[in-house]
């Protein structure tokens, strides 16, 4: 399975998330919800950027080399492009999933982010 077949695997588990290609940047695939982008890949999905918290972006660009703000400028808001290079190991798709799970969180309408955080508890 490509990385970008694994990626709309795990954005196809979140309401309302919906994938649009940039033409004005070659085609590249972003994922969207409420028309906000919360996802960028490149087109095979071997590097992709999502929005976390600035703590938790620092964190992850301070421990894990593979990860660096995203540039525009986007990465002082909590945004961080991550390279998935090689073939990535379960583990690696775990971490991608909760990235992504995150960013949605943070750019979904309310409704639709309670709907993802409310899975995202453990069950007592």
């Amino acid at each position: 399975m490509s990385n970008m077949d694994r990626l709309e695997q795990i954005v196809g588990r979140l309401p309302e998330a919906e994938r649009v290609d940039i033409e004005a940047w070659d085609g590249e695939p972003t994922f969207r919800v409420g028309g906000k982008n919360f996802v960028f890949a490149s087109p095979d999905a071997t590097a992709i950027s999502v929005k976390l918290s600035k703590d938790e972006a620092a964190a992850l660009v301070a421990t894990d080399p593979q990860a660096v703000p995203t540039s525009y400028g986007m990465g002082r808001h909590g945004w961080v492009s991550i390279t998935l290079d090689g073939r990535p190991t379960r583990e690696r798709w775990r971490e991608v999933e909760e990235w992504v799970r995150t960013s949605y969180t943070l750019i979904a309408p309310k409704r639709l982010a309670r709907q993802v955080l409310g899975q995202d508890q453990p069950t007592p």
